[in-house]
């Protein structure tokens, strides 16, 4: 279905007063009291006619001055995200600059402790045991196969160690479970935030992880609530909703997001991220995935997105959650480093580091390096007491 843009009212035309504190960056690595900064008004855009404001103008003005909102609007977002892509690139980048370091770059590395053999359908996914994809069911990776792993990750610039595992939840897995609370505990004791993806979870499960040390739970909303039937069956849009109160409800900080390139509409993209930014409490991170097709899946003819479709989803991210880490997930290696120099100006903050996303290709370190050099990029250092 494309990318179609909504066609929606224009947004109120007049921009909101200039903040009333100097505009900062919040420097996530300085170490000493940078000198004051000069005071610099909301920008004024110099244009030749009557136009009105975009709604990435309009919504990002106000972001600064007003900071996190719970309860955006469809329209609202559909504006933001139908903005003049430079719109998006510049208000993405000025809202990113008031809630943080726009040079720090979350390093996180993602590790599948559990392949194949999943009994759900998601159609995107390789493991699904429901198609031919070539990846085969295995048993748990063993305690020194993960912590290796995690040790190497962290020697990299790792700051955040992931792991995921092939189950529609956790339930009726005691052993498995209490094994995964063990790596929790001691991949933390090596200074790295932690986070884990295992499908559905109970409310004793979520408090079980934070007591073993969890940073953060990912379990994606995929796309909006609409399209999502066309996708999965095998699981409800509210059982999600169920797991992602549950995290929230321990104490967990909330890793949701979504992916983009599955046949969605521009419409389910703005679905998506309504649902996200309604939340009780905006996700702590928030990947944009855009679908690696695998051969095999019923997705498997899905034609690769343009990066603008990216920097748009960023962009609109980051305006209507400013505060959340917005990660540039899977798809990633596809693009060049100039293409993500524009997902990190409009707002993307984290990615995924090392040659693999659970069973897809990723970026490997030494590239990621080179690319940190030539952007004047800088790894975002853990905050082991926030996560």
């Amino acid at each position: 279905m494309g990318s179609r843009l909504i066609h929606t009212s224009s947004p109120n035309s007049s921009p909101p007063p200039p903040p009333a504190t100097p505009v900062t960056d919040s420097r996530a690595t300085s170490t000493t009291a940078p000198p004051p900064p000069p005071t610099v008004a909301a920008p004024q855009d110099k244009r030749q006619d009557d136009r009105p404001l975009s709604g990435a103008a309009v919504y990002g003005l106000r972001a600064r001055e007003s900071g996190l909102r719970y309860d955006w609007t469809r329209e609202e977002i559909a504006q933001i995200y139908n903005s003049p892509i430079m719109d998006l690139l510049f208000y993405g980048s000025y809202v990113h600059r008031h809630f943080h370091d726009p040079l720090a770059v979350q390093q996180c590395t993602l590790l599948s402790i559990k392949t194949g053999g999943c009994s759900e359908d998601c159609s995107y996914c390789p493991q699904s045991s429901k198609y031919d994809t070539g990846v085969k069911g295995s048993k748990m990776l063993s305690e020194d196969v993960v912590l290796a792993a995690a040790r190497k990750a962290k020697e990299a610039g790792s700051t955040r160690f992931c792991m995921g595992a092939a189950w529609r939840s956790t339930a009726g897995r005691k052993t498995n479970f209490k094994q995964i609370l063990g790596y929790v505990t001691e991949i933390r004791g090596m200074g790295m935030e932690v986070c884990c993806t295992l499908g559905m979870l109970d409310g004793d499960q979520a408090k079980q992880l934070k007591e073993a040390g969890l940073s953060a739970y990912n379990h994606n909303l995929d796309t909006s609530r609409e399209f999502y039937p066309k996708i999965i069956t095998t699981r409800s849009y509210d059982d999600r909703l169920q797991t992602l109160a549950h995290v929230r409800d321990a104490g967990i900080h909330v890793c949701s997001g979504g992916i983009i390139g599955l046949g969605e509409s521009a419409e389910d993209r703005v679905g998506m991220l309504h649902t996200l930014s309604t939340l009780p409490k905006h996700p702590e991170s928030v990947p944009v995935n855009a679908l690696v097709a695998v051969e095999g899946t019923p997705l498997e003819k899905q034609q690769p997105v343009p990066v603008w479709d990216l920097v748009r989803m960023i962009a609109t991210a980051r305006i209507v959650m400013p505060a959340s880490m917005v990660r540039l997930s899977a798809g990633r290696v596809r693009l060049g480093m100039a293409d993500q120099a524009l997902c990190f100006m409009a707002g993307a903050n984290s990615i995924f580091t090392g040659d693999k996303l659970l069973t897809t290709q990723n970026n490997e370190w030494e590239g990621d390096q080179r690319m940190f050099e030539t952007l004047g990029l800088v790894g975002l250092k853990p905050d082991l007491v926030k996560n």
